[in-house]
């Protein structure tokens, strides 16, 4: 027997300081009773809080029942269930399911789809896209250098385009969208022709790269150009579903149907779960034994989406989103107005960035950081994102967060942003 002790890998540093022992709605608790407001709900995924008491009773009543049901081997109620669930909530005829753990899971499962269906290789993506770590989704995701360094040769067949980040160009939505359709339409006449493009993959809101919103002309553009020349359209709702953005998938507002949705994060409230859908007849054109898992569709997991689903409708948390979420993005434009190393504001509910810059107005990292220790500190828990070490805070609430909770905690930012400066 070794005589060392175990210990977590150093190389996923925690982003604060905290050992967390409970958690309570919008609230965690450290191991000495302090409590802290929650503003990153576990990147994304507590969308109904932590621990709502519906979810937690779903979750223990399946536990004692069946806690592993192989999906390739038997199907179980929860599966079944969910699925109908799901099918009720996706645009269009989505209506056939592939369940697995993890975001990055699901876009595999999206990327084989693709490539299946209509038998061609290649899949454009989108400039700052994050859709996962494993090997086909991390070579499909460009938004930061750490996450992709050290691995090369990526995957083959993966095409960039640009992405309409108003704030990056430096121009107005309607000539950025321009410029993006523009070079979409040079790929497909030269380096990804139509008949080599199985699919386009979209995030309709930038998670990684620091909450970066599409637009709908440009995501109709988009729509129109696959449907002309053959080629499917993913939608990566995997942080933006779920009433993140105010509506029940990110890409509502644009008024497009996606080809095939991958959603994960605020499904099931923290339980690991990931879906795939398209439509039955799309699905079908996949090959046979193509998708798979060991603990994909958990009846835990599942049975814990639907208490989510229930209560995310059952209590008005999308309505909450997009309430909430206005007067989070007023209140942060108002702080923007007045501190300029705050140059930017940006996102859509509750999703929302701070785009962090130094006195040159360049990204600043250094200063997020230091305003996530500050506020730490204040009893409130903020993240970033953003290729430029972390350049934009961003406020990731649970979904039923109240008004008070959301002023709380641009008041506590507010006094970091005084103590950090200079």
């Amino acid at each position: 027997m070794s005589a060392h002790t175990g210990h977590l890998s150093p190389l996923l540093k925690q982003s604060t300081g905290i050992t967390a022992v409970r958690g309570e709605g919008c609230y965690l608790f450290d191991e000495r009773g302090e409590r802290y407001l929650d503003f990153t709900s576990g990147i994304g995924v507590l969308s109904t809080g932590h621990c709502h008491p519906k979810v937690v009773q779903a979750a223990q009543e399946q536990v004692g029942s069946l806690i592993h049901g192989q999906y390739a081997i038997v199907k179980h109620p929860s599966i079944l269930k969910l699925a109908e669930k799901l099918g009720d909530l996706m645009p269009g005829d989505i209506d056939s399911f592939f369940f697995s753990n993890a975001g990055t899971e699901a876009i595999e499962g999206a990327l084989r789809l693709c490539r299946q269906a209509t038998g061609k290789p290649n899949m454009i993506v989108f400039r700052g896209g994050f859709h996962g770590r494993t090997m086909g989704a991390l070579s499909m995701t460009t938004s930061s250098a750490p996450i992709r360094a050290g691995l090369q040769p990526m995957m083959g067949g993966v095409v960039v385009a640009p992405f309409p980040d108003t704030f990056w160009y430096g121009w107005d939505e309607e000539t950025t969208t321009r410029f993006c359709l523009r070079e979409i339409d040079h790929i497909l006449q030269t380096y990804s022709v139509p008949g080599e493009t199985a699919g386009m993959l979209l995030e309709p809101v930038q998670g990684e790269s620091g909450y970066i919103p599409a637009n709908k002309a440009f995501v109709q553009g988009l729509k129109e150009r696959c449907e002309k020349h053959g080629i499917l359209l993913v939608m990566d709702e995997v942080q933006s579903g779920n009433g993140r953005t105010g509506s029940y998938w990110g890409h509502d507002p644009f008024d497009v149907q996606p080809d095939i949705i991958v959603t994960a994060k605020g499904l099931a409230s923290g339980f690991p779960l990931s879906a795939m859908g398209a439509s039955d007849a799309l699905m079908s054109q996949g090959w046979m034994g193509s998708q798979g898992g060991t603990y994909g569709g958990n009846p835990v997991a599942c049975a814990a989406a639907l208490a989510t689903i229930d209560v995310i409708h059952g209590e008005g948390l999308v309505d909450n989103a997009r309430e909430q979420g206005a007067h989070l993005r007023g209140r942060l434009e108002d702080l923007a107005t007045r501190y300029p190393e705050i140059a930017d504001v940006r996102g859509m509910g509750l999703m929302q960035g701070a785009y962090m810059v130094d006195g040159e107005g360049k990204p600043d990292g250094d200063r997020a950081m230091r305003l996530l220790k500050a506020c730490e500190e204040r009893g409130l828990l903020l993240i970033r994102c953003g290729a430029y070490g972390g350049q934009v805070v961003r406020w990731l609430p649970p979904l039923l967060v109240s008004r008070e909770q959301v002023d709380f905690a641009v008041d506590t930012f507010e006094e970091a942003l005084e103590e950090t400066a200079g």
